[in-house]
């Protein structure tokens, strides 16, 4: 368990063999985050936040957006949806679930995906050694060399520190008005 400090989009989890799921915490505007997940020639975006999901599917070339309160149609991928959750799968094994509610989503998959998977959330294939494997197929115990590896985007991996603004006369006014020792209205 450990903190991801990136502000950058990373690879959650991806089947390398059989390309049957990927799964991208995307960065969104506002630090705000996003969840996509690719399944069956089908790609849903979740927004936590928003209590909304989007869907593009490969085979129809249109794009249809779909409230949480809507039902996930004409989709190659099971859905459920309650209150504040929803849950997407196939039949091959792969399950993500969102519960907006407590700002919390996990990924389940099936017995026959193991091994077959990589990226920030391990190997999957029992073997404790080997769960902070690279891109490249080398290890490290670095948290931050293990997040910058799985970037999909070019970012900084912690934000900028920002420059503080520079004092204003009227901010001046303020401090002398305010601020003074000797100042009636402190």
């Amino acid at each position: 368990m450990y903190d991801l400090a990136s502000k950058c989009s990373v690879l959650l989890a991806k089947d390398f063999v059989h390309s049957a799921f990927t799964v991208i915490l995307n960065e969104e505007t506002r630090n705000s985050r996003s969840l996509y997940v690719e399944m069956n020639q089908t790609v849903i975006t979740i927004y936590p936040r928003l209590k909304i999901s989007k869907m593009y599917n490969f085979s129809f070339t249109e794009e249809n957006c779909h409230v949480l309160d809507q039902s996930l149609e004409n989709s190659t991928m099971n859905s459920r949806r309650g209150t504040n959750k929803i849950e997407v799968s196939d039949q091959k094994g792969v399950s993500v679930s969102c519960d907006f509610q407590y700002d919390l989503c996990t990924v389940t998959l099936a017995g026959w995906h193991h091994g077959v998977s990589a990226g920030l959330f391990g190997t999957n294939d029992n073997e404790a050694g080997n769960e902070w494997m690279m891109p490249n197929g080398s290890f490290t115990d670095n948290v931050k060399e293990f997040t910058q590896s799985w970037q999909v985007n070019k970012c900084s991996l912690v934000p900028k520190k920002e420059k503080p603004c520079p004092i204003t006369a009227k901010q001046n006014i303020c401090k002398v008005f305010f601020e003074e020792p000797h100042s009636l209205l402190r």
